[in-house]
């Protein structure tokens, strides 16, 4: 069983910063690469950033210069430092990863966190 648990979300002001923070945990080798999403409501999830296990990283045009991702090989974590934040940065976001493991010498499978809201407002 795998599971990706997210936290940090929560209610900030315009301008004003996040970290979210997620946590993989369960029976898996290895983590190839991991990402944040978001859903806002009314829209489709889409991608906000990713990091390959080298490090490369890759962001959404909306949320270059004011996001950075990171992980921690060591930890089985991903982060997201949120800047400057919008109002239009208000949805659930969700914790991504590729994952090698028991299951397949070949395949990795794909899990998502349960998502935390993050809401920017005065």
């Amino acid at each position: 069983q795998v599971q990706l648990v997210e936290s940090g979300g929560g209610l900030v002001q315009p301008g004003g910063s996040l970290r979210l923070s997620c946590a993989a945990s369960g029976s898996f080798f290895s983590i190839n690469a991991m990402g944040w999403y978001r859903q806002a409501p009314g829209k489709q999830r889409e991608l906000v950033a990713t990091i390959t296990s080298g490090g490369s990283t890759n962001y959404a045009d909306s949320v270059k210069g004011r996001f950075s991702i990171s992980r921690d090989n060591a930890k089985n974590t991903v982060n997201l430092q949120m800047n400057s934040l919008k109002p239009e940065d208000t949805a659930v976001y969700y914790c991504n990863a590729d994952l090698r493991g028991p299951w397949s010498a070949i395949t990795s499978r794909n899990y998502w966190g349960q998502g935390t809201q993050v809401t920017v407002s005065s």
